[in-house]
């Protein structure tokens, strides 16, 4: 008698590893993916621009090719290719109108991204429409965001701390450590969960969405309370971009002083650089010198985040315990170390000239990972699920940890900068 043989899988993590390292190797020696135009400022400049042939016949090529990377992940994490290639469609599509509302003009003078689009139209219709089984189960949220992750380790470039000189380098340090530190044990004395309070941490900290979405992935957080954090990032930006610049010029605080201040307190980058336009010139080149430092420190933070969140956690039981090294890197979050090896290919071995070619490509292909990933986050998520009453306490928290990420990052940016 014949008998079948179990189909070879992998962990996510590993899978997660090989997919990312495939859409680099193929983006540097084989095909570069086209970018797709998704900004429109009127009704004539979306028909003339954005929904033209040529643009949807990109739109078309960058689905088939992220299609093939789910499918392969599809296959090697053990999930059905067929319930994949029947559901993934809709939710590009949902991904793509996310991309469109997001890319209109009054949207970005917001600084509303597209992940928080995504996440709302997955909400809408993931609690007022009843979804199969078989397509909840097809959602790769955790795939769709690591892969995300290690392209964005091609975008942190060692190199690049030089450039942002030592006022900034050292300013960013400061506010990253002492305000992590902060959020932790305000977090503590909130008695918010583990996974929340790292999350909270490292958004207010770090660069916001980016941070919360790499510290996620690190200690396999729970994608609900990842669009909470994301979500109190996005919302608090916007007031903070609209008002600190007329607080800096009601006090006349100096351009460099205001940039600093703004760089460094300011949790997403195209919030830092629409609020530092509206200074001026030198508070704009501050400004953005600060948030690349601090952006530069993601991936210490990640792997450093890691290695704690391995060490401390057991398996079902919140008790600190010393675990062998084994047991540690069993627990470690293999994708970190692809995310880091991207870092290390683009900041030492890929030329500036191959770098430059695949730039755009990648940053892009990085970005409908994470809008993908949102998607999926609002259709497996239950509204009632971001409403309930102990999510104030998070709230509050953040709130308070960010009132304190401003007030010390002034602070140090007056006694810096000044």
């Amino acid at each position: 008698m014949s008998v079948k043989s179990k189909p070879f899988t992998l962990h996510e993590d590993w899978a997660v590893v090989i997919l990312g390292a495939l859409v680099i190797v193929l983006s540097l020696f084989f095909y570069i993916v086209p970018v797709p135009v998704f900004k429109w400022r009127n009704t004539t400049e979306l028909m003339s621009v954005v929904l033209t042939a040529g643009n949807l016949k990109i739109v078309l090529i960058q689905f088939v090719f992220v299609c093939f990377i789910g499918i392969a992940g599809a296959r090697i994490t053990g999930k059905s290719v067929r319930n994949f290639v029947a559901g993934f469609p809709f939710v590009y599509l949902l991904t793509i109108i996310a991309l469109l509302i997001a890319g209109n003009s009054t949207m970005r003078s917001l600084n509303l991204e597209a992940v928080i689009f995504s996440l709302v139209i997955g909400l809408v219709i993931g609690n007022f429409f009843k979804l199969p089984q078989w397509f909840r189960d097809m959602l790769s949220t955790e795939l769709f965001v690591k892969i995300g992750l290690v392209l964005l380790g091609t975008t942190i470039i060692f190199s690049d701390i030089l450039k942002a000189g030592s006022l900034g380098l050292i300013q960013a340090l400061i506010v990253v450590l002492s305000v992590w530190y902060f959020a932790f044990w305000l977090c503590r004395k909130f008695k918010i969960d583990d996974d929340l309070t790292m999350m909270i941490s490292s958004a207010v900290s770090i660069c916001g969405v980016s941070a919360a979405i790499a510290t996620s992935g690190a200690i396999k957080g729970d994608p609900k309370k990842l669009s909470y954090v994301i979500s109190m990032v996005l919302i608090t930006a916007i007031p903070m971009m609209i008002f600190m610049p007329y607080i800096a010029n009601y006090f006349n605080f100096p351009q460099e002083v205001t940039g600093a201040w703004l760089g460094g307190s300011i949790d997403t980058t195209g919030a830092v650089v629409a609020s530092g336009s509206l200074v001026g010139e030198e508070a704009l080149k501050i400004s953005t010198i600060v948030k690349f430092s601090q952006n530069v420190l993601l991936g210490i933070a990640a792997f450093a985040i890691s290695i704690y969140w391995s060490y401390r956690k057991t398996d079902g039981a919140d008790t600190v315990e010393k675990p062998t090294l084994k047991v540690i890197w069993d627990r470690f979050p293999k994708f970190v170390l692809a995310f880091v090896a991207a870092s290390l290919l683009f900041s030492f071995a890929v030329s500036a000239e191959t770098a430059a070619g695949v730039k755009d490509s990648l940053k892009n292909m990085q970005n409908a990972w994470f809008t993908l990933a949102f998607t999926s986050i609002g259709l497996e998520t239950n509204f009632k699920d971001l409403f309930k009453n102990e999510n104030k306490k998070p709230l509050y928290a953040f709130l308070l940890a960010q009132l304190f990420n401003v007030i010390i990052t002034l602070i140090i940016a007056f006694i810096l900068f000044n």
